[in-house]
């Protein structure tokens, strides 16, 4: 019994001396520090130039989130360069990841499961049971741009691949009469499910019987075990001539697989060289192309994800491409 009650007081003081920790943590970020400068930059910035997006894209140049020197991409690549710019989608991602972020308690019980699940489970499906870290890549109106659609135009199947909680296949979802979706992580399935999607297993989605008028891979390559194969497997997927490929990945490009707690290097390499953003999606879309896509449209666009108790957001560097299969490619699989 005595014992009981030691391991059970060590076990609270431990829990109080983590708490402390953060909160130590948090003061020193939220003091005199700055707590999350590029959220401070944006909001003085959107202050100064009022609505996003207009005049001179101080936002955008301040943050380089959008910044392109279309002349340095290779030459099939600038005509169908699209430039993306900060809207009101964006920016309420951004302002509910700094009001959650703000939330003491919410994130302090969110670390200490973090903590103790992290050796043991994915940080996708933490996120997934906690219902945090919902990601970003585009609005709806950026996807009808990209695409080069209205808002009124609708196909019948998309497919998402590694699609999360949902929250990027919502931005879509206006536009399809069947959205199925896939995803490794049973709670952010749940999610998926919730939203009334139809999820797909790995080995499922490609033997359905029917094809896709869209399917979307969205950061998913650098996390993928067989990422030369799941591009062949897409390209056989896609309805013929009208289906299109809505790929975004991270760039610089560093894949690793996700085992448990761990991470891995992939089975198949994919390389993508070049020192600047527009070497790399140079070097990507040729990569591409001698995998039988051809590139329809391409953009810069910043992968959004919510924050913690330490930062509002974080955010990566992302290539967007519309791809179609190629003439070629069909003629060949005639």
């Amino acid at each position: 019994m005595c014992r009981l009650q030691l391991n059970t007081l060590l076990f609270l003081a431990w829990v109080l001396g983590y708490v402390v920790f953060l909160l130590s943590v948090r003061g020193m970020w939220t003091g005199k520090y700055t707590r999350s400068p590029l959220v401070r930059s944006l909001m003085v910035s959107m202050a100064a130039e009022g609505e996003p997006g207009a005049g001179g894209g101080g936002v955008e140049e301040a943050l380089e989130w959008y910044r392109c020197c279309p002349e340095l991409l290779g030459e099939c690549l600038r005509p169908v360069f699209v430039q993306s710019r900060l809207d009101s989608s964006t920016k309420a991602f951004l302002e509910h990841s700094e009001e959650k972020s703000s939330w003491t308690f919410t994130q302090l019980y969110h670390s200490l499961v973090s903590s103790v699940l992290g050796p043991l489970v994915s940080r996708t499906s933490i996120n997934g049971f906690l219902g945090r870290g919902s990601m970003f890549v585009f609005s709806e109106d950026q996807f009808q741009q990209l695409l080069r659609i209205s808002p009124d135009w609708r196909a019948h199947r998309l497919l998402d691949l590694g699609a999360g909680d949902g929250g990027v296949t919502a931005m879509m979802e206006s536009h399809f009469k069947e959205i199925y979706a896939t995803e490794v992580s049973a709670p952010m399935k749940w999610h998926l499910q919730r939203r009334n999607y139809k999820v797909l297993g790995l080995d499922e989605w490609q033997r359905t019987g029917f094809q896709y008028d869209v399917i979307t891979c969205l950061n998913l390559l650098d996390r993928c075990d067989n990422p030369l194969h799941l591009l062949q497997e897409i390209k056989e997927s896609l309805v013929p001539k009208t289906g299109r490929l809505v790929l975004a990945t991270v760039l610089p490009f560093e894949p690793y697989v996700e085992v448990g707690g761990r991470w891995e290097r992939p089975k198949e390499h994919l390389i993508v060289n070049g020192k600047t953003w527009e070497e790399q999606v140079t070097n990507l879309s040729n990569g591409l192309l001698r995998l039988g896509f051809e590139v329809e449209a391409v953009t810069r666009l910043p992968y959004l994800c919510e924050g913690d108790m330490y930062n509002d957001y974080y955010v990566l560097d992302d290539a967007v491409f519309v791809l179609k299969v190629s003439d070629a490619t069909l003629h060949m699989d005639r």
